[in-house]
């Protein structure tokens, strides 16, 4: 050992050596990732499509509701807006896609944003459609609830059931995902947890043939979870449970 020291003190002091060991080092440092990025998760297609649920102004007109159904829906709804804060739900919505577009890309992600501005006329269909198009291989639609009742809080996500004939070919991969995002949402925030809503009435999941979840991220019917959500630190934590369930979906895919 003592013989090693005194080799690697005359090493040292010699400077030549003494800039190809720091050079060696930092290639090795440089290589070893610090933490999870797009690279290390998973494998395969990792284009993430964000959808900020709603627009300026909704469209009251309608659409058929899945591939070939004769059930019909308008294509926007105007969504909820905020009892205390008074912000629309449209507004919430995209700022917290654009927080999540810009921690996605930040990590080596390729994102599709379905909007990112409010004044846009694009119907449920048409983003599912704008998505499949995309190549996406997850797709999240942002949302927050409303209620009567102002004493409701925390989050759901909302996908298919097995027994939706529109959905068979991402049913499986959309539950896992939508559990994915909810479990990590719940974990970063600390949000009560409403679980899993299975519809199959929803426009935008019909339509969609790529892995999908819609996520209600809290009640701006309640005060103070309205209040929350429109704090720049809140919204941070639910892009981190948001990044966190679809990295745990790509790994584990």
């Amino acid at each position: 050992m003592l013989y090693f020291s005194k080799l690697w003190k005359r090493i040292m002091k010699n400077s030549f050596f003494k800039r190809a060991v720091i050079v060696a080092l930092s290639v090795i440092v440089l290589n070893v990732p610090s933490k999870l990025n797009a690279e290390t998760v998973g494998s395969g297609n990792r284009k993430v499509c964000i959808d900020p649920g709603h627009q300026l102004k909704g469209n009251k007109g309608l659409e058929e509701v899945a591939p070939g159904s004769s059930t019909k829906k308008i294509k926007v709804a105007d969504g909820t807006a905020g009892v205390a804060t008074k912000k629309p739900e449209y507004q919430l919505t995209l700022e917290v896609g654009l927080k999540l577009r810009d921690r996605l890309k930040s990590k080596g992600y390729p994102v599709f944003m379905i909007r990112e501005t409010n004044n846009v006329n694009i119907s449920n269909k048409e983003r599912a459609l704008m998505t499949n198009k995309a190549g996406c291989a997850v797709y999240i639609r942002l949302h927050a609830d409303g209620s009567t009742n102002r004493s409701l809080t925390g989050v759901s996500v909302l996908t298919s059931s097995s027994k939706n004939p529109y959905t068979k070919s991402v049913q499986k991969s959309s539950d896992k995902f939508s559990r994915d995002v909810l479990s990590e949402f719940v974990k970063a925030t600390g949000a009560k947890n409403r679980g899993v809503s299975y519809r199959d009435d929803l426009t935008g999941t019909n339509w969609s043939t790529v892995t999908n979840t819609l996520i209600e991220m809290g009640f701006m019917s309640n005060p103070e979870e309205d209040r929350k959500m429109s704090t720049n630190d809140y919204q941070n934590k639910m892009v981190t449970g948001i990044v966190n369930g679809i990295e745990k979906y790509f790994r584990e895919r």
